[in-house]
């Protein structure tokens, strides 16, 4: 009778053990789209505005996202641009720390010393199990998915292994983006690691909706007989993400299939805003990104606000929130929710979302520095936005212009307050240069290669 007892007892504990395990050590899914504009699906941000949703594009899985979690109405990429807000997203740093430094020739190896996400909850609890699927594109120094602390990874990928720009689109393929392939290897992961009791963080980081153009030949038939939009009105880009969208749902599929919804968190975001033209497509009558100006490249609006969206336990379903979410946000609210335990690095320019998310959207997220920064230089146009409260301060570097917008009231950046609003202008520059400065950023776009590339090498 006692050894009855005790075996009941022990099978309650274990069983408690692991339930207290999937409490405290959830599962993490981060879902990033490459290119895709704030308005590049058929999810409307705004409640109350139409033109905040793709008027051509169909994707019901992004709208069934949405309605399991959290949308951020004001949800941003790190930057305007594929590598930076990748490298961003994995340590919670904003490029201008890491990829546009004076000391181009230490950067590289700095970067790699910083902690990142699959290490920081590999120290919350060693039964955490990493994996990142689909692009990596870290240039420059090509630092591995292994060195940042991943378990399973395609390797160094970039933007031709998921057919970048010259491969030949737009065209149908059987695994259009690899969409498919992708998809396959991240439904494998998660079941192993169900299957095996390990917790796991895996981000699934599509080639799709980067040109060129591929899709499913019956994908593009079905986009051929919707009705075109003034913005929208091309059937293979729509055809290319529908099929992303579709890749999207059987992982949510997936998930609820393994019985893990309960215990597994999801964060969907773009890595910059949408190009702001796409070859072939018909002259439209609207801006793509309208009503957001310009597009991937710029700091204005349409190159760095993203759709952003947050769903698992504990979050409310079809919540929204305007409170401004980064992609940098990413580690820190993973670590709080993952209880680690540890100080966080006091470089981390994202704060932690938890308490907005478990607040039905509500509340302020808590950063170490009150502003949000978009930077370039190097190997692009030295450009540089910031974004505090209702207004944001924007630099062209080369002319030095300073254009000040409520973006509040003029999410278009129509209107450019600076003259009549000197002492706010004045007020965000300070911050800015600042900033800057005390991270050691470059504000030129360097003048060769040579000089760009050839010293970023690590020592």
């Amino acid at each position: 009778m006692s050894i009855l007892l005790n075996r009941s007892a022990l099978t309650l504990l274990l069983a408690l053990a692991v339930i207290r395990t999937s409490a405290s050590s959830p599962n993490f899914v981060v879902i990033l789209t490459d290119d895709q504009s704030w308005v590049g699906s058929s999810l409307q941000i705004l409640p109350n505005d139409a033109r905040t949703k793709s008027d051509y594009f169909k994707t019901p899985n992004i709208e069934r996202l949405a309605s399991m979690g959290i949308l951020f109405t004001n949800g941003y990429a790190p930057a305007p641009f594929c590598c930076p807000t990748r490298r961003s997203i994995l340590i919670g740093q904003t490029p201008a720390r890491h990829i546009y430094q004076k000391d181009q020739r230490n950067w590289t190896s700095n970067y790699r010393k910083q902690l990142s996400i699959p290490q920081m909850l590999k120290q919350a609890n060693p039964m955490y199990r990493t994996a990142h699927f689909g692009k990596w594109d870290m240039r420059f120094d090509d630092v591995t998915p292994e060195a940042m602390g991943y378990d399973f990874s395609d390797g160094l990928t970039g933007n031709d292994t998921g057919g970048g720009k010259g491969s030949g689109g737009p065209a149908a393929q059987e695994d259009p983006k690899l969409i498919w392939g992708i998809t396959e290897r991240t439904g494998k992961f998660m079941e192993d690691q169900t299957k095996a009791g390990h917790p796991f963080f895996v981000q699934v980081s599509h080639y799709a909706v980067h040109l060129d153009i591929f899709y499913r030949e019956q994908t593009l038939q079905n986009t051929k007989g919707w009705a075109k939009g003034k913005k929208h009105s091309m059937p293979e880009f729509a055809a290319m993400t529908s099929d992303v969208d579709t890749g999207i749902g059987l992982l949510l599929d997936k998930i609820r299939s393994l019985g893990i919804e309960n215990e597994t968190y999801i964060f969907f975001l773009s890595d910059n805003g949408g190009r702001n033209g796409i070859p072939g497509q018909e002259e439209p009558e609207l801006h793509r990104n309208d009503p957001l100006r310009d597009g991937k490249g710029s700091v204005y609006e349409g190159g760095v606000r993203v759709p952003f969206i947050v769903s698992g336990p504990g979050i409310q379903k079809q919540g929204t929130s305007h409170a401004p979410a980064t992609g940098l946000d990413i580690l820190p609210t993973i670590a709080d929710l993952a209880g680690y335990a540890n100080p966080l690095p006091k470089a981390l320019d994202g704060g932690s979302l938890k308490n907005v998310l478990m607040n039905g959207g509500q509340g302020e997220i808590k950063r170490s520095n009150p502003f949000l920064i978009f930077h370039q230089a190097v190997a692009r146009n030295a450009e540089t936005a910031l974004i505090l409260g209702n207004y944001k301060l924007v630099k062209i570097w080369d002319n030095n212009r300073l254009e000040l917008f409520d973006i509040s009231n003029d999410i278009g950046e129509a209107n450019d307050l600076s003259n009549r609003m000197g002492q706010k202008t004045n007020e965000l520059h300070h911050l800015m240069v600042d900033f800057l400065e005390k991270v050691g950023a470059e504000t030129r776009k360097l003048g060769s290669k040579a000089e760009v590339y050839e010293n970023a090498k690590p020592l």
